[in-house]
Parts: structure tokens; C-alpha cells; sequence
């Protein structure tokens, strides 16, 4: 994040984030020249600053000039090569040109089938869009809707965009016109019938089976309706699909709009470029999706702590018996050489020692405290003991960066939803103190928001599978297909 401070002096600033002990002077005289002195700063990086520099001197005519960085960003250069939407409209006048945002407005509906139950994610595409209605372009918005599978379905979580339209009118305070397909001659007159400022959204892209599939025609068919094209759906960037990567080869610049380039920055930023001590909270129901993750995470982190089903999958490594828990059992093996791969590398992977018990996998079961190796007979497992979250609390505690995937226990059952609860508040207190403060993860963001503490953690990621995969180290199909910077 770059502050604008409101005087017009030299000022000095130390880049961590950037390279070790870089020092960048910026002087900004009177006439808004601007000088960039930089000592062990890549070009990628310098490049980074003087465009940024550049936006500082436009504004200083408002009395908005020089740049400090905040001391808890990070980011990497592999997030820099990308262009964003700022650096979009910095290099094209976007006035009366189409450009097609894909979106995600898969949001979840009520029982009538319409109504809008939870429109975060529609929230979420407000600052991007309206930054570039303001710069004078006509707006195209496509999105998928559940999942269809190359059906035309008329309602409910796999039908048509109806739904959003009327909430999207609202939070973009203009009128938006829907078609009832993506591509083809009547999108194409549509298409070019735009005036600046309006918007227009598609049809669900997953009406066409070749979407999933990236299918050259359709990508095609959607680049025929613009020449610039931003990426600001997350979470369907791990997928390269028709309207997520194909349709990028069809413009003449792709971007990414401020909702993605916020998640790179911080997801990716976090784990390459972290503030140390860096704490990773892995948890979730099944070992098997996760193991690629600590895997990686070992290679980055100070301390990783394991929470959820997949514990028991660990416990069975080490030879204890788990009663009924859930076990993966041709990941055991695999669960072992993790322990012992961290451990050669010096890294704190840091398992439950007590957990809360249940009789049955209900609400009202019987319930338990027991230790880890104490597991017997009918018993499962169902949320992380007491003990644990006194350990977790200090090992928290100690760390600057930290990232919260996956809930600690079947937080949906009131008896078992303590433990993701109170890592939920370990976050919260750890933002407090000035540490960066992830989450990521369907279950560990609903539980977030659950306890009413969204606010308090540095970023909430909108999306579950792409989050994984880029704290993986993985290349996300959706953004690599972007144009450079």
C-alpha cells in the first residue's frame, strides 16, 4: 500500500520488501520533476517506484504528493510484472471503450431461488468497476453461476444472472442491462451500441460447455465484445477457462482490477516476503487437500499449526490410536515424512496435544476432553482441547505474519466450534498489535465472519481453491494469462 503524506519535501524510506538494505531517496521538486535515486533495486522494482512516483506528482497539484510505504506490505516481483488496472488506464485513454471485466457473482440465493442472500461478492467488484467508469469506459461484465454444466437452466443456483441484476444497479448506483447469452451477433450489437458509462453483463459463461474446457471459440466470441479485458474474479483464477484465461489472448491489454492484485499482494506477499516470524494455521476436514500446502508452506514458514480432521491422519503417523476420527489411510505415510521434512528443516509443525471428543458426530453428543494419544474405542474427534489453543495462543503471539486456512474443528455443531472460534480471535488480537493477519478458505472465512471479526483481520480472501493453490506456489492459469506491466 503507498501513503500519500501532504507535504512536498525529500523524504527517505527503507524498502525491506524489496530488496535487503535498499534505500530509495525521492525528491519531488516544485516543478513536479521527479528524481529516483535507488541503490540495490532491480529494474522491475524501479520501475515499480517511478510509476508510482509519477501518480504522486499528478496528484501533488491537490496537495496529495510524496509516497511511505507501510512497513507491514508485502509483495514480490512476480506479482509486479502484471499490469493492474491503474497501470491500464495509465497507458490507454479508456473513454467510450468497452472493456470486459470477468467477475465472480456466483452469490448464494434464498429459498424463492432470487433473492440475494449474501452479496459479498457482488460488494467486492464495486472499486474496480467504478474506477473505470469514472475513467469514461463502457463496462462488460461476465460471470459463471453455479454450475450448469452447458445447460441452459432458467432459476436457482445454476440458472441465469437475473438475480444480481437489480443489486448490481444498486451498488453501482447506474442501470445495467443483462443479455441472456455471453457471445454471438446479439452480444456483438450490444456490444457496439455502448456509450461511455454504461454496463452491460452477460449471460452465465457455464451455459456454453466449452467454458470450463477453454474452448478457442468462445474465448474468441467474448474477445469480439472489447478490446481490453480485466481479471477480477479470484476466485475462479485457478482455472483456465474461456473467460478466465482464453479470452486474454483476444485483447489488446489484460489487467488485473484492484480485487485480485489485492489477493496476489497478500496471499503471495505474505509467504514469499513475509515479516517473520511467519505462522501459517492449516486446518479442514480432509488431509488430502492440504498436503500439498504444508508441503510448501514447510519450505516458507517459521511454525505451522495443524488443526481439524486432518490430525488424525498425523496421529496415525505417529503410531496413536484415533477411536472413529477421520483417517486418510494412504496419506499416513505421507503425513510422516512431512513431520520428519519439517523437522530437518527446523520448522515448527505443530500438532494438537489434546482434543475435544464426541460420542457420536451430532450436536448433542456426549463430549470429552482427552489427550492426543488417549483416543480409544467408539470416540471421534471433533474440535482441538483447551491445552491446544493455550499453545496455539503463544506460538500466535510470537509470529508477525499469519495466515488461517481451514477451520479447526466441525465449527458448524456449537459444542465443537471453539476452537476455530478462538483462533478467529487469536487473528483479531494478533492484527491489534500490527501483524499481518490472513485468512483464507470458504469454512475459516465464514467462520471469521461468524464471530463478527472480518474487520479485524488484515485481509479476508474471496476464494477457497485459488488461495490453496497460490500459497502452493502454484501459477494461477488467470493470471499468468495477463499482459505485463
Amino acid at each position: 500500500y503507498l501513503y500519500y503524506r501532504t507535504s512536498c519535501t525529500v523524504r527517505s524510506f527503507f524498502a525491506p520488501a524489496f530488496a535487503p538494505s535498499a534505500l530509495v531517496v525521492v525528491v519531488v521538486q516544485p516543478s513536479k520533476h521527479i528524481k529516483l535515486i535507488s541503490q540495490k533495486l532491480d529494474p522491475s522494482h524501479q520501475t515499480m517506484f517511478a510509476h508510482a512516483l509519477r501518480q504522486a506528482a499528478r496528484r501533488s497539484a491537490t496537495n496529495t504528493p510524496v509516497l511511505q510505504t507501510r512497513n507491514h506490505f508485502h509483495t514480490t516481483s512476480a506479482i509486479l510484472e502484471k499490469l493492474n488496472v491503474e497501470g491500464l488506464a495509465d497507458k490507454v485513454d479508456l473513454s467510450g471503450q468497452n472493456v470486459l471485466m470477468r467477475v465472480d457473482l456466483n452469490v448464494p440465493l434464498g429459498d424463492d431461488d432470487f433473492t440475494v442472500t449474501d452479496d459479498t461478492r457482488l460488494r467486492a467488484i464495486v472499486p474496480t468497476t467504478k474506477f473505470l467508469l469514472e475513467k469514461g469506459a463502457n463496462i462488460i461484465l461476465c460471470s459463471h453461476f453455479g454450475r450448469p454444466k452447458g445447460q441452459i437452466i432458467e432459476t436457482g443456483k445454476n440458472g441465469r444472472l437475473t438475480p444480481v441484476v437489480e443489486p448490481l444497479k444498486k451498488l453501482l448506483g447506474v442501470d445495467v442491462k443483462k443479455l441472456d447469452d455471453c457471445t454471438g451477433e446479439t452480444a456483438e450489437a450490444a456490444a457496439k451500441e455502448l456509450t461511455t458509462g454504461d454496463v452491460l453483463l452477460l449471460e452465465n459463461t457455464r451455459f456454453h460447455a466449452g467454458e470450463t474446457k477453454n474452448d478457442p471459440t468462445l474465448a474468441a466470441g467474448l474477445g469480439k465484445l472489447a478490446d481490453y479485458f480485466v481479471m477480477d474474479a479470484f476466485g475462479t483464477a485457478h482455472r483456465a477457462h474461456s473467460s478466465t484465461a482464453g479470452v486474454a489472448e483476444h485483447m489488446e491489454l489484460s489487467a488485473a482490477g484492484f480485487l485480485l492484485d489485492k489477493e496476489l499482494k497478500y496471499l503471495k506477499g505474505a509467504v514469499d516476503e513475509p515479516k517473520r516470524p511467519l505462522c501459517a494455521i492449516i486446518g479442514g476436514a480432509k488431509v488430502s487437500t492440504k498436503l500439498p500446502v504444508i508441503e510448501s508452506l514447510i519450505e516458507k514458514c517459521d511454525s505451522i499449526l495443524l488443526g481439524g480432521g486432518m490430525i488424525f491422519t498425523f496421529y496415525r503417523a505417529l503410531g496413536y490410536e484415533v477411536g472413529q476420527s477421520m483417517v486418510e489411510e494412504e496419506y499416513i505415510e505421507l503425513a510422516g515424512k512431512l513431520m520428519k521434512q519439517a523437522e530437518e528443516k527446523g520448522v515448527k509443525l505443530i500438532l494438537p496435544p489434546d482434543v475435544v471428543l464426541a460420542d457420536k458426530f451430532a450436536e448433542d453428543a456426549n463430549t470429552a476432553i482427552a489427550k492426543c494419544d488417549e483416543i480409544s474405542g467408539d470416540w471421534m474427534g471433533l474440535d482441538i482441547g483447551p491445552e491446544t489453543l493455550e499453545l496455539f495462543k503463544e506460538e500466535i503471539g510470537q509470529c508477525n505474519t499469519i495466515v488461517f486456512n481451514g477451520p479447526m474443528g466441525v465449527f458448524e455443531m456449537e459444542p465443537f466450534a471453539t476452537g476455530t472460534t478462538t483462533v478467529a480471535e487469536l487473528m483479531a488480537e494478533a492484527t491489534d498489535r500490527g501483524a499481518t493477519t490472513i485468512v483464507g478458505g470458504g469454512d475459516s472465512v465464514a467462520a471469521v465472519n461468524q464471530a463478527g471479526l472480518g474487520s479485524r483481520v488484515s485481509h479476508i480472501s474471496t476464494g477457497g481453491g485459488a488461495s490453496l493453490e497460490l500459497l502452493e506456489g502454484k501459477e494461477l492459469p488467470g493470471v499468468a494469462a495477463l499482459s505485463e506491466a
